[in-house]
C-alpha cells in the first residue's frame, strides 16, 4: 500500500465517493485503542487518500465517546500529513444560511471531560493553538469551494459543545452573544490532537440549521441535520476531489514542526512505556 498523505474524516457517503479506485480496508490498533472503524484507502484522481467514518458506519458512536486519539494516531501511522474534516454545524449568524459551507479559522471549546491530548502520564507538552486550523489547507479548501460555485464563507469561530443533546433556546441565545459563528460537537479534540500529531487539519463545516435561536426558521432536529447534510454531500465530494490533486508535495505551514519546541519534560525522565507509545509522534525529537 502506498503511503497515504491525505485523509478525510466524515460521515456516511464520503468514503463511497464516485471515482475512488483501488479500494481496500485497513484495520489498525493503536496504543489508544481501535479507531472508530476500518479506514478505507483508495486513489482519488490518482492520489492515495484515506477515509475514516467519524462515528463508525451506521453512526454508532456519540460525539463524547469518539476514540479521537486512536483515529488521529491511526491516520498518522499511515503517513497522513493533511486531514480534511467534514462536519455538520448549526449557524449562529443570519448570513450563514443552511446549505452554506464555512471554513472556520477559530475554535471555542465548550466541551467537558473529553481527553484532548496524547500527552500526560509523565510527559508534558504545551503546543501552540493560536491558529487551530491549518491556514494553508483551509485556503486550499476555500479556493476549491469558490471555484465550484459553492456558497462558502472563509473564517469564523466554531463553538464545540459536548452534546449529544442540541442547545436549549437560552444556551443558543447566550452563544450568539459570545460572537461565535457556527456550532457543532466534533471539532474538539480532533483539531487539537491533529496539531499534536503535526498533521494539518481543516474543516468543511456544512451548515444544516440555525440551531434554535432563529424565530422564523425551523428549530434544529436530527431529521433536518441529516437531510441538509445529504443535500450538501455532493458538493463536499466535489471539493475534496478538486483540492486533493492541487495540494503541494511539501508543507510550508508550521503544522509539521508543531512539537519541535513544545516538549517540556526532561528527556531522560520520560517513562519508557510512554516513550514507546508516543514514538510515532515524538521519536524524531528524542533521538540523538
Amino acid at each position: 500500500m502506498a503511503e497515504v498523505k491525505v485523509a478525510v474524516i466524515g460521515g456516511s457517503g464520503l468514503y463511497r465517493m464516485p471515482g475512488l479506485t483501488a479500494i481496500e480496508e485497513v484495520r489498525l490498533s493503536t496504543p489508544f485503542g481501535e479507531p472508530s472503524d476500518a479506514i478505507t484507502v483508495g486513489r482519488l484522481e490518482g492520489h492515495p487518500i484515506a477515509f475514516l467514518p467519524r462515528h463508525g458506519r451506521g453512526h454508532r458512536i456519540m460525539p463524547s465517546e469518539l476514540p479521537a486519539r486512536a483515529n488521529i494516531y491511526a491516520l498518522k501511522s499511515l503517513g497522513v500529513e493533511r486531514i480534511i474534516s467534514v462536519s455538520a454545524c448549526g449557524s449562529m449568524k443570519e448570513e450563514l444560511r443552511p446549505l452554506d459551507i464555512v471554513i472556520p479559522d477559530q475554535i471555542y471549546d465548550n466541551t467537558r471531560g473529553r481527553v484532548k491530548s496524547f500527552f500526560g502520564e509523565g510527559i508534558v507538552v504545551h503546543i501552540g493553538l493560536a491558529e487551530p486550523f491549518c491556514p494553508a489547507l483551509s485556503q486550499a479548501l476555500f479556493q476549491a469551494a469558490q471555484g465550484l460555485g459553492a456558497r462558502v464563507h472563509k473564517g469564523g469561530a466554531f463553538l464545540c459543545i459536548e452534546g449529544p443533546q442540541f442547545s436549549t433556546r437560552a444556551e443558543s441565545r447566550i452563544y450568539r452573544q459570545w460572537g461565535v459563528d457556527i456550532i457543532g460537537m466534533t471539532v474538539v479534540p480532533e483539531a487539537k490532537l491533529a496539531r499534536e500529531a503535526e498533521i494539518c487539519y481543516a474543516t468543511l463545516a456544512m451548515v444544516t440549521d440555525y440551531d434554535v435561536w432563529h424565530e422564523a426558521e425551523e428549530s434544529v432536529s436530527i431529521e433536518l441535520v441529516l437531510d441538509n447534510l445529504q443535500r450538501n454531500a455532493r458538493m463536499a465530494q466535489d471539493i475534496i476531489r478538486t483540492v486533493v490533486p492541487s495540494l503541494p508535495e511539501e508543507r510550508e505551514c508550521g503544522c509539521s514542526t508543531a512539537l519541535r519546541d513544545a516538549i517540556i519534560t526532561q528527556r531522560d525522565l520520560i517513562p519508557p512505556q510512554r516513550r514507546k507509545d508516543l514514538d510515532l509522534l515524538i521519536g524524531k525529537y528524542l533521538s540523538g
